[in-house]
Formats: C-alpha cells, sequence, structure tokens
C-alpha cells in the first residue's frame, strides 16, 4: 500500500509541471514530448541503465549526465595557478561592480512597474527565455549558443576549482530532452566548504565573468563580420511613406532603394543628405530607385530587380508641418516650439520628401562594424564606449524584430565584401555567421548578467553571502568589537536569505502588475 501511494505521489508533482506547462507554451506537441521524456527517463532509472550511463533523474523530468572526460584538460589549463587566481580575484571585482548595474535596473523596472504598470501581461512562455516556446527567441542558433555559453561557465567554476586545489567529481549536462538547462561541474563539496572564504568566492565569480568576457570577444568578431557586408545596390530607402506628400504622389514605394538623384549616385545617407540640401522646395527631382526581394509584401517569393524613375516635386518641411496641425491651435503652438527647436522656420526653405526611417542599405549591420571601424574614423575612446554598450544595445533587438537579428528586407539587401573569409563562405555563409555570434554574444551577456542577481541559487547570491560575510569580518577588526565568527556567519546568512526573498519580490511584482 504504501509502495502504491509513493508511486501515487511520485506521479502528482510530473502532472502539475504537465499542465503548468501546456499553459504556459500551449502546444500539445511540447507536453507530449515532456510526457514521453518522463516516463521515458523513469523506465532507463528503474531498468538500472541510468546508473550504467554514470547518470541521474533530477527534479523529475531532468538528466544529470555525468562525464569524467576533460579532468586532464582541466588540470592542464588549470595549472598555471599563479595565473588563474589573479583572473579570480580581478572576475570578483568585476562581478560585484556588474551586480550592482544589475541591481540598479531591478530597482528601475521595479519603480517603473508600479509608478506606471503596463496594460499588457507579459506572456507566460516569454518569461522562461527558452529557445523555440519564447516568442522572440528561435530554436537552432540560439540552443547552439546557449550549450556553447553553459559548458564555459561551468568550465571555468572547474578551471578555479582546481587552480585553488579542490577536486573535480564530475563534468556533465543537465538535460530536458533535447534541451540543455544547464551544465555542471561537480568540485568535492566537503574541500569548498573547508576552502577560504576568497577562495570560494573567486570560484562562484569565475562562471559570470567568463560569459560577459565572452561576449565582448564575440562581439569583436560580431562587428568584424558585419564589416565584411557591402550594399549589393548602394543606396537608401525609407521605412514608410507618409500619406498625403509629395514621396507618396510620385509613386515611392518603401523598401525601394533610390539609387541615383538627377542622375548622380547616392550611396549612402550622407551623400543623399547632402544632395537634398541642394533642392528646393517645389523643385521637381527625378529618383532611379530599384524594387527587388527586400521591396517586395512576401520575402520568400522570387522577385527580379527592376529599375525606375520617379518623379517628385519636393514640398516646404515648414508648411507640411504647419498643415497637420492647421485646425488645432495648442498643437500649433507645440509645433512652432518644436520647429524653433529643429532650426526650422517659415523662411528655413527647407525642401522635404515625405518619407520616414530613411537609411542606408547597409545601416542594420553598420552600427556594429562601427565597433572596428570606430578605433579608425572617431578615436580610440568612442569605440570602446560603442564596445561596452553593445551588448545592452543588443538585448531589445530580437523582440523588435521578432526573433530576427536584423530586418529581413534590409537582410536582402546585403551581398558579401571583398575579404578572405566573405570570399570563401559568400553572402548566405556570412550571413549565417552574423546570425550565430549575435545569438552567441546576447546568450553570453544574459547568462552572465542574469547570474549576478543577488539571490541565491545564482552566483551572484554566494557572492553576496561570502561579500557581506567578508565585510562583517573586516568592520569587527576594526571596531575591534570580537564578536563570535559563528554570530558574524550567521548574520550574514541572513543578511543573503533576505536579499534572496527581496530580488525575488522585485522580480515577480512587474510580472503580477502587468496581469492586473
Amino acid at each position: 500500500m504504501k509502495e502504491q501511494e509513493r508511486k501515487r505521489n511520485g506521479l502528482l508533482v510530473p502532472l502539475i509541471f504537465l499542465l503548468i506547462l501546456y499553459q504556459i507554451s500551449n502546444s500539445p506537441l511540447v507536453v507530449l514530448v515532456i510526457a514521453t521524456w518522463y516516463f521515458g527517463l523513469i523506465f532507463l532509472e528503474e531498468n538500472g541503465i541510468l546508473d550504467k550511463l554514470d547518470a541521474s533523474r533530477v527534479l523529475g523530468i531532468i538528466l544529470m549526465l555525468r562525464t569524467k572526460q576533460g579532468q586532464k584538460i582541466l588540470d592542464l589549463i588549470s595549472s598555471k595557478r599563479k595565473f588563474w587566481r589573479i583572473y579570480g580575484e580581478i572576475s570578483i571585482w568585476v562581478c560585484f561592480i556588474v551586480m550592482l548595474g544589475v541591481i540598479l535596473l531591478l530597482l528601475l523596472s521595479f519603480g517603473t512597474s508600479v509608478t506606471n504598470p503596463s496594460n499588457d501581461p507579459i506572456p507566460p512562455q516569454d518569461l522562461l527565455l527558452i529557445p523555440g516556446i519564447t516568442s522572440f527567441v528561435p530554436f537552432w542558433w540560439p540552443v547552439l549558443a546557449l550549450i556553447i555559453a553553459i559548458v564555459i561557465h561551468e568550465y571555468s567554476h572547474g578551471i578555479q576549482a582546481r587552480a585553488h586545489g579542490m577536486r573535480i567529481r564530475s563534468f556533465g549536462l543537465l538535460l530536458v530532452g533535447p534541451l540543455p538547462m544547464g551544465a555542471f561541474a561537480e568540485p568535492e563539496q566537503e574541500e569548498m566548504h573547508r576552502a577560504p572564504r576568497r577562495d570560494r568566492m573567486r570560484l562562484f565569480a569565475a562562471g559570470p565573468s567568463i560569459n560577459l568576457v565572452a561576449t565582448y570577444v564575440v562581439i569583436i568578431l560580431l562587428s568584424s563580420t558585419a564589416a565584411g557586408f557591402v550594399a549589393e545596390n548602394p543606396g537608401v530607402h525609407a521605412e514608410v511613406i507618409i500619406s498625403d506628400t509629395a514621396a507618396e504622389e510620385g509613386g515611392l514605394l518603401p523598401y525601394e532603394i533610390i539609387t541615383h538623384m538627377n542622375g548622380e549616385a547616392v550611396p549612402d545617407y550622407d551623400s543623399f543628405s547632402e544632395k537634398m540640401s541642394n533642392f528646393t522646395p517645389g523643385e521637381e527631382v527625378i529618383f532611379t530607385v530599384l524594387s527587388g526581394p527586400w521591396s517586395s509584401e512576401n520575402l520568400n517569393e522570387s522577385v527580379e530587380e527592376k529599375e525606375r524613375f520617379v518623379a517628385i516635386t519636393l514640398i516646404d518641411r515648414y508648411e507640411w508641418e504647419m498643415g497637420l496641425c492647421k485646425k488645432n491651435i495648442s498643437c500649433e503652438e507645440l509645433k512652432e516650439e518644436y520647429l524653433i527647436s529643429q532650426n526650422i522656420g517659415p523662411d528655413s526653405n527647407i525642401s522635404f520628401l515625405g518619407v520616414r526611417g530613411l537609411k542606408s542599405s547597409i545601416e542594420e549591420v553598420e552600427i556594429y562594424a562601427k565597433i572596428i571601424t570606430g578605433f579608425k574614423e572617431n578615436g580610440v575612446l568612442p569605440a570602446i564606449v560603442i564596445t561596452l554598450l553593445m551588448p545592452i544595445i543588443m538585448l531589445g533587438v530580437p523582440l523588435a524584430r521578432e526573433g530576427q537579428v536584423m530586418d529581413l528586407r534590409e537582410q536582402a539587401m546585403l551581398a558579401a565584401g571583398d575579404g578572405l573569409i566573405a570570399s570563401m563562405i559568400g553572402t548566405e555563409g556570412m550571413i549565417m555567421l552574423f546570425t550565430f555570434l549575435f545569438w552567441l554574444a546576447w546568450i553570453n551577456f544574459l547568462l552572465g548578467f542574469a547570474n549576478l542577481i543577488p539571490m541565491i541559487p545564482f552566483d551572484g547570491g554566494h557572492l553576496l553571502r561570502d561579500g557581506v560575510h567578508s565585510l562583517l569580518i573586516g568592520m569587527d577588526s576594526i571596531l575591534k568589537r570580537d564578536i563570535h565568527p559563528i554570530k558574524l556567519e550567521s548574520w550574514a546568512d541572513k543578511i543573503s536569505n533576505n536579499s534572496s526573498f527581496l530580488f525575488l519580490f522585485i522580480l515577480i511584482i512587474p510580472i503580477i502588475m502587468s496581469y492586473i
């Protein structure tokens, strides 16, 4: 009877999990795959097959797959102990600086959600950031990037453990079906607990820091790849044609590439702006435009490139702006203030085409290329600033592009340049390489950043606990209070636990607020 009751209780948790999974994914196929995986693991476990594979079933559906492969390589890499100890020490400071940024970002997000709650609830699947399930994270490239990011994260923990004399029992992956949910390097727990506090802090800091280092290494490679693209048809294009303007009346269409103005080439935005400044309102300009797959409503449709000429009579920018608010006095006053700030007035005589989102054909990748080209063009400091900010800029790209790393219409305008690698792999290969590097940088930054949330079980929580303990010991030494070490450790644990609950609350409240 007790055995039957135990089995019933054992089935309750996975059934609840499968129900929650169905609510999140809204996909019977996903639930079926996970259910098959779960009962398959039970079968393998009961027949002793998992033991033979040195694997374990954890939390019902997670497969803990161990291996001793890589131990010799790990010992070889970690043999330079002085180097890794210095790296670990730097990692601690880097992690605490980034952790401060994480805390500020969480507090800002919390304050914004409380003062200005969103009316659009966050879809449950978008909270998990699981490739293929989260709406703006596709499957293949992010999964490959996730495997690499997790492996280097855990291997870095292992290197620090060996560099500080701790043994590693095994390495492995945590799998849910084909998806890697994590990796691990199992140090001897007793040795880790006995290790000096500073050694443990270096170990915990190693994972997030290596992900952040990898982020910037990959971003440099991404920039180099972006610099290898050229415009297949140099020119500019507009994302939006404004209604009741010269561009609409002349027949210009969104994403058509403007290659010439009155027969003169305009290969980029700067040259287009320079030539536009030479024209006056009322003047007719002949635009040479190129249509193709990028300007088609269906990007998968086979469309031939077609050149045509569009005659457009330019209008006055001031008159058009004021015409929008012709019947609204308050709007007109507001418009006047805006126009003055933009140096636009009744006598400014600025010609207006009637488009929005005007950009060069390679602008979608140009921002990444500026990391490499910026050192030559703008100097070292601006290039460093762009490089440091790039991961934050990249975070919102998949969400804005519905899972794509660049606008697909603008992607269709790109071609491989004359570089060695570009010539070898061609345009399609360059796009694949760019996409993979983008996701590899994106995943590494997110993994390193999220792991520094100051709550257990994240690395940031362990760092905070040991960091607070060291701070309390230092203060006690300065104040000469001679407080018992066990009491100091108890205080550090309490502060760490309260921090975990506090930041869990801060993370959950914005989600709850979006549903209210």
